[in-house]
């Protein structure tokens, strides 16, 4: 077997190995520039002209823009040009008919492939809205490696997240059947940054019928809207303006404290975090005090705060003789892969 195949055999291989309907456009594009190359040439051998006046006439004739003949044409010219009218638009119809269809085959695709990861999905978030609030929501999710699917009615951004691969349904969020396609049954928590009150408070009612076990977290632009999102299901209510407003007072009235927790807690800077870890009822903690368990030393984080399972009660830094019991929510700071190992023995069977 030769060890060195030459540019011609080496063409053939690739197109044999390309899938079979952009072989035929990638051929096509191929035989329309060897027209280009023809018409010119041709032009120049029959009628003698310049090679760049046999380029424009070539152009003119294909591209079917009806500009006036670049020179008078001799018969053996129409003749030619007739050939080459026919030969040219055929292709250049099939090229741009078979491109239009490959845009069209390859969307299909991407949409049955982001609708079949949705299907597999469970426990997952779903994000109504993709303005500013929600894309920024989307993008933290996503990288806490939460699995995210983004609702909402936009064309371009629809076509902007399938671009990048992001799991999403186009069409509106009051609409049953968009929740149901994003999973609405098998999902762990809705957030609702749709851009008017009255569109989350319909989301959240319908939301909450399809899944009680749902948890909802919407967003508010009146905070007279507060008590109908949460009578309408939301269980928790946020108004950005106000938790902006709140964070630039603290930073005014407590800049020495606001400088530690951004500090303290800022991902970029030290890589700490406040997290919760549930304790299963098989963890080592389950039935120990703060004490016997040694936490601090073991897991190398800080407890702040034990929410009791059963009454939902905080005990805020618990004593070292607080006790665990097994469904108790344990409020840690510690490193990030600190937490995540915490959780794995702690959570975990």
């Amino acid at each position: 077997m030769a060890l060195f195949r030459t540019p011609w055999e080496a063409l053939i291989s690739w197109l044999a190995r390309m899938e079979p309907s952009r072989r035929e456009v990638f051929l096509a594009v191929f035989a329309l520039l060897s027209l280009f190359a023809v018409g010119t040439t041709g032009y120049v051998g029959i009628e003698g002209w310049s090679a760049a006046d046999g380029l424009y006439m070539t152009f003119i004739t294909l591209s079917t823009i009806g500009f006036q003949e670049v020179n008078p044409l001799s018969d053996a010219g129409r003749f030619f040009t007739f050939g080459l009218g026919v030969t040219g638009i055929g292709i250049l119809s099939f090229v741009a008919v078979r491109s239009a269809q490959l845009l069209l085959v390859s969307d299909r695709l991407r949409e049955r492939r982001i609708m079949k990861r949705i299907d597999e999905l469970s426990d997952h978030y779903i994000v109504c809205g993709y303005g500013r609030v929600g894309e920024r929501l989307t993008e933290d999710l996503i990288e806490e490696g939460k699995s995210v699917v983004v609702v909402d009615i936009d064309e371009e951004i629809s076509a902007s997240l399938s671009k990048n691969e992001r799991l999403h349904v186009q069409g509106d969020a009051e609409d049953e059947e968009t929740l149901r396609a994003a999973g609405i049954e098998r999902a762990r928590g809705l957030i609702l940054a749709l851009p008017d009150d009255s569109s989350n408070v319909f989301v959240a009612l319908t939301a909450r019928e399809m899944n009680p076990n749902l948890f909802v977290l919407a967003r508010t632009i009146d905070h007279d809207n507060r008590s109908k999102l949460r009578n309408a299901g939301a269980d928790k209510v946020i108004a950005p303006s106000e938790v902006g407003a709140d964070r630039m007072a603290q930073v005014v009235l407590r800049p020495h404290t606001d400088h530690f927790l951004e500090r303290v807690l800022h991902t970029s800077a030290l890589s700490r975090q406040i997290d919760e870890v549930q304790v299963h009822q098989n963890a080592p903690l389950a039935g120990k005090t703060l004490a016997e368990s040694n936490f601090r030393q073991e897991f190398e984080a800080i407890v702040i705060g034990i929410i009791d399972a059963d009454t939902d009660a905080m005990t805020f830094n618990p004593s070292p003789t607080e006790r665990i019991d097994a469904g108790d929510i344990l409020i840690v700071l510690g490193e990030t892969d600190v937490i995540d190992a915490l959780r794995k023995r702690v959570c975990l069977p």
